[in-house]
């Protein structure tokens, strides 16, 4: 199904936190690819990356930037995404967007490979990424709503700051370093870059991810609630979010309440579904203190699930806690499983 000599790769957003997961992932995956072209807005073109080896100049992104590109990641932000996604399209290259441009218009997948692969099949030359929290959370419950069924999933995020970028880490560090030496700190970042307040983020946490909409939730709710509708095609699906965000570099961890439809499930019967589900690692022995945190899953690619156990009051409700490196399966890393799922089902040649 592949072409000879491999596939003709862009990536818009090269220079970002996400773009060079993405450059990392496409090479430790070996990726097949003939030709790379790394794009950027003018303030980064012209700096140098390598890529196995060989020395790659960005190159300033402009309309024509995408012929003969045949996948395009994009992860430059969703202005961007929406301004360049329709010329990569009709230069016949297929857009993988990573941003929330395009995640819940009606003819664009929504994908997330272990969950609903053949969505691919419908895209028009533009597949969307998921938001980071919503793709660990769909991962571990699909094989659950698969066997079980699914009528209602509350989850509460302890989410890194890595999902605010580059500089918010940054801040995170600067932070903590402050404190420790009783130093001044001005906060400049979090909650929301250029929002009307700015908290601390070292040892603290943030009850308010990207901002609020007129229901009270915050859009990273709202993109936890409607993605994960979309993604697993149950729109009737009750889904509740709270996102947090903690003074942790990378790794998004969830607390994930789910009601199944059957009556009689035991945890173990859960445990040994997760144990063989795709994408998944169980990491679940809580007399030998064995769970997962985010500590441990800076790197991989996996979604790591553990702490299974039956809600106390509700006979077919259950409780997870769910972690994944945010920039990698939450980012980078399923973009480019969704290209090489791409390859695989023949989409692309």
């Amino acid at each position: 199904m592949e072409k000879k000599n491999g596939f003709h790769v862009a990536v818009l957003g090269a220079t970002g936190a996400v773009g060079q997961q993405m450059l990392k992932t496409l090479e430790q995956k070996n990726f097949p690819i003939s030709k790379l072209t790394l794009l950027s807005s003018p303030r980064s073109a012209g700096k140098k990356l390598t890529f196995k080896g060989v020395e790659h100049t960005i190159q300033e992104v402009n309309p024509d930037s995408f012929s003969g590109v045949d996948i395009a990641l994009f992860s430059a932000g969703g202005g961007v995404s929406k301004e360049y996604a329709e010329h990569a399209v009709r230069y016949g290259a297929i857009v993988i967007d990573n941003t929330s441009a395009f995640r819940m218009e009606e003819n664009v997948p929504l994908v997330v490979p272990e969950v609903n692969e053949q969505a691919l099949y419908n895209h028009q030359g533009i597949i969307a990424n998921p938001n980071c929290s919503t793709i660990q959370m769909v991962v571990a419950l699909e094989p659950i709503r698969k066997k079980y069924g699914l009528n209602k999933v509350i989850v509460s995020t302890y989410q890194a700051v890595s999902g605010s970028g580059a500089a918010a880490v940054e801040e995170l560090f600067s932070q903590t370093k402050a404190i420790v030496h009783n130093e001044s700190y001005e906060p400049a970042i979090l909650p929301v870059k250029g929002d009307k307040k700015h908290y601390q983020i070292a040892f603290n946490a943030i009850p308010q991810i990207d901002k609020f909409v007129e229901n009270g939730f915050t859009f990273e709710e709202m993109k936890m609630i409607n993605e994960t509708k979309k993604i697993m095609s149950l729109p009737d699906l009750r889904v509740a979010a709270t996102c947090v965000r903690l003074p942790v570099a990378t790794g998004h961890s969830e607390s994930v309440y789910f009601e199944i439809k059957e009556e009689g499930i035991s945890v173990q019967e859960v445990k040994d579904l997760l144990a063989t589900a795709p994408g998944v690692v169980l990491q679940d022995d809580p007399e030998n203190q064995i769970y997962p945190m985010p500590a441990d899953c800076v790197g991989k690619s996996d979604v790591f699930i553990g702490r299974i156990r039956k809600d106390l009051d509700e006979s077919k409700g259950f409780h997870m806690w769910v972690v994944s490196d945010n920039l990698l399966k939450g980012a980078a890393w399923n973009s480019v499983q969704i290209a090489e799922s791409l390859i695989n089902l023949g989409i692309v040649k």
